[in-house]
């Protein structure tokens, strides 16, 4: 039996699978690497947790810019 709490939003944050997990914390993993997804211990992240879901939009936001970023500053823009 599913917990009535326990889901996110259908298609809420599109790219990225939400689950809700039983301790209440929210969690997204991308669906797709990011194209360099080699770097460990720094952004861009593919999973993310939260304690709310806006804060967990926020920091798939967070992750989005990151992966951005980098990729600008490989290709020297």
């Amino acid at each position: 039996m599913e917990h009535p709490e326990s889901a996110a939003p259908a298609s809420a944050i599109p790219g990225w699978r939400v689950i809700r997990s039983d301790a209440g914390r929210y969690w997204a993993s991308r669906e797709e690497p990011f194209a360099d997804d080699s770097a460990w211990g720094r952004p861009p992240f593919r999973t993310v947790d939260a304690d709310t879901f806006d804060s967990l939009r926020a920091e798939v936001t967070q992750q989005e810019t990151a992966a951005q970023e980098a990729s600008e500053h490989q290709a020297g823009l």
